[in-house]
């Protein structure tokens, strides 16, 4: 249960459950089974996505007002017939019941191959019982009004949609068709000669490989994690999102493509952008030493306050956007707390502790709920804070506990899917090269900057006075027989192999070979088994701050920061640390995603190239699916006309229930008719209309019927 405490959810903690909604309870209970499964970010954001979806629905079943996603309903090809639920108890009763039996049915099949199954299982039938409830009832025959059949019902439609999706569930969720192009990086040796494609992802061999939730993965040589997941039934995307890329043996799906990733170039040195990225991955593991004495602010007053506008884009703009020596981005922070109208109090830490900290929280390992489970602990965190006024959107009635956890997870789970088959369609078709793979493959070729300096090479590392340099003689490093001249030094974190006891010992920081450079990691694990372009962290992370942005109605957590502590001297698992308490901070949702894109530059497991691209793609899916969750929350959106997303880009999707024929008129603000077409609506009610020829600014789009206006909306085209 460690990752609960993480953010220190004492509310969490100390509040007695029967405080808690059913479906919040049932959530925890899905983290925990996340906690004691294997580490696979794109699983487990999946079974977020599916428990989120029974419970929403089986809330949804006894209000009128509210449109199922599942009953009744087709998802990609799965239909789910349904037609009514009769009670034969209380509503509240009867909801409790419905989800319970869900959510519990629906883990007994996810998780019965889970290595901590037995524990997973033991909390799920405890829950159970303090509800009272039978757990060898069975039936889905919902028709008899009993609640427990419905929940039963449900939990088997979602497992038989499941085994259908494109997931490969019924093998283990095992790759079909990927071959990696590298052979395997020996992590227990010097260099990296086996790499023979450095622009792709390399497997590593691992004595007793690790995973981040603290299994060990026989044969220590884990496969690529998801390279077909693009292939999944997404939660919003549409099909004109989709680009599919075919290879001789298998059609690669990509939602939302950004394009290639930097490539290796021929010579450039540093004004390579793949070889300026990696260098700097290495640079910033010089960072990561608290005896250097470097104090930072990390309070919301200097770090934080970034607009999107301001990422980078060209090659120019990334390499002033990341501080190569120093670390960090050109954020300013803010003045003022916007809810307490007070200054934010510095808080000067050492950088080598806050590095440190901040690499190893949000790894999410060990003991991991994964990221897509992080974001879903920190809603929860949200929610329980005493100035949270549990308004939809920040606007309205008061929801009650239940319908604001149903709602919210039921818009983070899909947000979060659709951030997993996105990323890692991303992911297996440009299968991107990880920090350690290229950083020892250009170190063995030598440096790129200079040809007339020793170990010149085309594929080399760039040279950086003080971080990246040449061996020569009379250097410490030059070995008794100067066998190590020419070869390439970084000057970086010194690795585990310096950390006898974790408990006591410090790695710091030090010249090395760079051909045995370490990400801040642990030696068990090293780096997650998956290609490196786009950051799954990154992507997550933006999309879940986007929507719990827009589900507060604020940018801001409550009371304007929030908070975690890391104790001194154990909080980090791998070495001693930090030296000093540390209190991670975050004004805004986004502060704290932007956060967590660069802990994984320090952490060694990304360039800037896997951040930027994934940030980008996360605000796009958080932003989208929020407004494609939020049309199911009242039947009535349908009936009377809907369109989202709004501001709209190059299209809009319109949702409007009708069975006549229907004509399609947009205006602009000075009344002009800018488009006239024929709106043709799908079995989901939806029409996708082409925005791509309006220029910037407002407009009003008006639904015909027989030549009557039956619908009128207004969007603005960013």
């Amino acid at each position: 249960m460690r990752r609960i405490l993480l953010f220190v959810l004492l509310s969490i903690v100390t509040t007695p459950l029967i405080s808690q909604s059913v479906a919040r309870q049932w959530n925890e209970e899905v983290l925990h089974g996340i906690r004691n499964d294997f580490a696979r970010p794109t699983v487990h954001a999946r079974n977020l996505f599916h428990s989120s979806v029974a419970m929403y629905d089986a809330w949804t079943v006894f209000d009128k007002n509210a449109d199922s996603f599942f009953l009744g309903k087709t998802v990609g090809v799965f239909h789910c017939d349904f037609d009514g639920f009769e009670a034969s108890e209380s509503v509240s009763e009867a909801r409790q019941k419905a989800i319970s039996y869900a959510v519990y049915r629906f883990m007994r099949h996810r998780f019965a191959t889970s290595p901590g199954q037995e524990e997973i299982f033991q909390s799920i039938e405890a829950l159970m019982q303090d509800f009272g409830y039978d757990t060898s009832f069975t039936s889905t025959d919902y028709h008899t009004g009993n609640a427990a059949a419905l929940g039963n019902y449900i939990a088997a439609q979602l497992i038989a949609f499941g085994l259908q999706d494109g997931a490969n569930e019924a093998l283990g969720y095992e790759n079909q068709h990927y071959e990696p192009l590298n052979a395997p990086l020996n992590v227990d040796i010097s260099g990296n000669l086996t790499m023979t494609h450095p622009n792709h992802w390399q497997p590593l061999k691992v004595e007793n490989y690790v995973d981040q939730s603290g299994n060990t993965i026989p044969g220590g040589q884990p496969p690529f994690l998801g390279p077909e997941w693009g292939s999944v039934t997404p939660f919003s995307f549409q099909e004109d999102q989709k680009t599919v890329f075919s290879t001789p043996d298998f059609d690669y799906i990509v939602y939302n493509d950004p394009g290639p990733p930097s490539y290796l170039q021929e010579g450039l040195g540093i004004e390579d952008a793949y070889k300026w990225g990696f260098s700097l991955v290495a640079a910033w593991s010089s960072h990561l030493d608290p005896t250097d004495e470097v104090l930072i602010d990390i309070s919301p007053a200097s770090m934080g306050n970034l607009d999107i506008s301001t990422f980078p884009e060209t090659f120019e703009e990334y390499t002033a956007f990341y501080d190569y020596v120093n670390g960090t981005d050109p954020s300013s922070g803010r003045a003022l707390n916007p809810k307490t109208q007070q200054p934010y109090e510095p808080q000067m830490v050492l950088r080598g502790d806050y590095t440190r900290v901040l690499a190893e929280f949000w790894a999410d390992g060990p003991d991991s709920e994964t990221p897509p489970g992080h974001w879903f602990t920190l809603l929860n965190y949200v929610s329980d804070q005493p100035d949270l006024v549990k308004r939809f959107k920040g606007e309205g009635r008061v929801l009650s506990d239940l319908e604001w956890d149903v709602k919210s997870y039921f818009i983070l789970g899909g947000t979060m899917h659709d951030a997993a088959i996105s990323a890692w369609g991303i992911k297996g078709y440009y299968d991107y090269v990880r920090p350690i793979s290229a950083i020892r493959y250009m170190a063995d070729k030598g440096q790129s900057s200079d040809p007339n300096q020793l170990s010149y090479n085309p594929h080399g590392l760039p040279l950086t006075p003080g971080l990246i340099e040449v061996i020569e003689e009379g250097d410490p490093m030059a070995g008794a027989f100067n066998e190590n001249i020419g070869k390439i030094k970084l000057y970086g974190w010194r690795g585990p192999g310096v950390i006898a006891n974790p408990s006591t010992d410090v790695a710091g920081v030090g010249w090395i070979f760079a051909n045995e450079w370490f990400p801040y990691q642990r030696p068990s694990f090293v780096t997650p088994p998956f290609a490196g372009y786009v950051s799954g962290h990154s992507t997550y992370s933006r999309a879940a701050a986007e929507v719990l942005t827009q589900l507060t109605g604020d940018p801001f957590f409550p009371g304007g920061m929030g908070t975690f502590e890391a104790p001194a001297d154990s909080f980090l698992k791998f070495e001693k640390g930090p030296s000093m308490p540390i209190q991670l901070q975050w004004a805004t949702y986004r502060d704290a995603s932007d956060q967590t894109s660069l802990s994984r530059i320090w952490g060694g497991i990304h360039p800037p190239i896997d951040d930027i691209p994934g940030r980008f793609l996360g605000e796009k899916i958080g932003k989208e699916a929020f407004a494609f969750a939020e049309a199911y929350f009242t039947k009535k959106s349908a009936q009377q006309g809907v369109l989202f997303p709004n501001p709209v880009g190059d299209e809009v999707v319109l949702l409007y229930e009708t069975t006549a024929p229907i004509q399609l008129e947009v205006y602009d603000v000075l009344g002009r008719k800018v488009l006239s077409e024929a709106a043709v609506f799908d079995a989901e009610n939806t029409c996708t209309v082409n925005t791509s020829m309006l220029n910037q600014g407002l407009y009003f789009m008006r639904l015909l019927s027989d030549r009557k206006t039956v619908v009128v909306c207004k969007f603005l085209k960013k």
